[in-house]
């Protein structure tokens, strides 16, 4: 599974304005899943639910990785398909990452409840590239939603 697979660029928050944890998951879910450009079979009435879902994968513990990575996740039984989006926030925001530092790169991800393994592989997959920190200060600099989509595609054929 490749990132360009579950990622496209209607889904990429070039700049998030959020400031809290809580915050962060609604704008990404405005903006980066239910809009019509997300391309995504969910809508703004699947709003609501998609952040409680977000919300409550947090209650468990924190999607807050390291060297400012962030995966909120959840499982929707609406999805077909597994859907990611990304969000990038170069102020930081305090997401409760396992490194005590603040996130900045956030990738969504939601897959169908019956997407077991594939949640599991697109969750590896995410890992990998985003593993070579280089990548995340590219991202960050990135002026716009092409650049960051072209960065994505590029880092995601070297593995």
């Amino acid at each position: 599974m490749k990132l360009v697979d579950i990622l496209e660029p209607g889904r990429i928050v070039h700049r998030l304005t959020a400031t809290t944890k809580s915050a962060a998951l609604r704008e990404l879910v405005q903006r980066g899943v239910v809009p019509p450009e997300a391309n995504t079979e969910l809508g703004v009435a699947d709003e609501e639910q998609i952040v409680r879902v977000l919300e409550e994968r947090e209650r468990l513990g924190s999607t807050g990785i390291k060297d400012g990575l962030a995966i909120p996740h959840g499982k929707l039984e609406r999805l077909d398909q597994i859907v990611a989006c990304l969000g990038l926030a170069p102020q930081g925001i305090d997401f409760g990452a396992l490194d005590g530092q603040p996130s900045r790169i956030f990738i969504v991800l939601l897959a169908p409840e019956s997407a077991g393994g594939l949640h599991l592989k697109a969750l590896a997959r995410i890992s990998r590239v985003f593993s070579d920190s280089s990548l995340h200060k590219r991202l960050l600099d990135a002026p716009d939603v092409d650049t960051v989509w072209s960065t994505i595609t590029t880092e995601d054929q070297r593995y």
